[in-house]
């Protein structure tokens, strides 16, 4: 399958299930593991994704 149809599945995923996304651990589940899984990351790879990455930002140091 291609990253285009990938996607396209992502995206009608996201527009069937959107009500039962309520937490923000249902939506990494749902959409942001798929999403970086259909550009070829492996997310069970600490070395590729890593979770709860610190990225500082102006106002914002130790965010995750």
């Amino acid at each position: 399958m291609s990253v285009e149809e990938k996607l396209r599945v992502l995206a009608d995923r996201i527009k069937t299930h959107s009500s039962a996304m309520l937490t923000e651990e249902a939506l990494k589940t749902a959409i942001v593991l798929p999403f970086l899984a259909a550009l070829d990351y492996d997310v069970f790879n600490p070395d590729e994704v890593i979770p709860e990455f610190c990225a500082d930002a102006v106002g914002k140091k130790g965010e995750k």
